[in-house]
């Protein structure tokens, strides 16, 4: 299967350029509401976040490939590496969205899951990352949507094994950034499913309460995959958010 470009472009229409960066085994699907919604003003850009294996090296070439001055938003492995560009470039980020991540390394616990699911992609059984992961991206009543369901094993299946391994170890090696918030001076938006089991919205307001400028939205009936489960409400703040001095 033949990568993405770095950076494909989605829509050329003008304002302020939007750079969205998919989180772990997502592509630009995880955004397509928040495309529709909010591309008629503004060209929307989603990074590729599939070639490196470090956080740097996915900043690093979202910026080779985004404009000179952009809005930045990230979904849980996108919000890392939306603070990786804001430890990079701070001057080039105009506001700053972080949706359903966090700003704390990981722990011994999550990084041996992750070591177990890179073993599966590297035996060839990639296919059992899916049931595996599922069972914590949505909220419970989620579960049983079978449509929302489809759409996220097609993106995993987008992604491929070889560069879920890189996510994984990239996920893995990531700093503490919680040092870092209160340098943030952009208009922030934090937002969280209210049914995180991720990225709990305990986490989401520990990085809001560190942020100067920074709003805290939390989603009811809403797991970790926010913008696909809730897009409307997604949308809603997102819009707010770009309208915000």
């Amino acid at each position: 299967m033949s990568q993405r470009p770095v950076v494909e472009r989605l829509h050329s229409i003008g304002g302020e350029p939007l750079v969205l960066v998919p989180g772990l085994n997502c592509t630009g699907t995880l955004f397509a509401p928040q495309i529709r919604a909010l591309s008629g003003k503004r060209t929307v850009t989603v990074a590729e976040n599939r070639l490196d294996d470090t956080l740097e090296g996915m900043a690093r070439r979202l910026l080779a490939a985004a404009p000179e001055r952009f809005a930045l938003g990230g979904l849980s492995m996108g919000g890392y590496v939306a603070l990786a560009v804001m430890r990079l470039a701070p001057e080039r980020v105009t506001r700053l969205a972080l949706l359903d991540t966090t700003a704390r390394p990981d722990t011994e616990e999550a990084s041996a899951n992750r070591r177990r699911l890179i073993a599966l992609a590297e035996q060839g059984r990639f296919e059992e990352v899916h049931p595996v992961l599922w069972q914590r991206l949505v909220a419970r009543r989620r579960l049983a949507d079978k449509l929302l369901e489809g759409e996220v094993r097609r993106m995993m299946v987008e992604t491929g094994a070889q560069a879920f391994i890189r996510q994984q170890r990239a996920i893995m090696a990531r700093p503490d950034a919680r040092p870092d918030l209160p340098l943030i001076t952009v208009p922030t938006l934090v937002l969280v499913g209210e049914e995180d089991e991720i990225t709990l919205p305990s986490v989401a307001e520990e990085m809001a309460t560190a942020i100067p400028a920074s709003s805290l939205v939390v989603v009811p009936g809403c797991g970790h995959l926010s913008t696909m489960e809730r897009p409307d409400a997604v949308n809603a703040a997102l819009a707010a958010w770009l309208q915000r001095n």
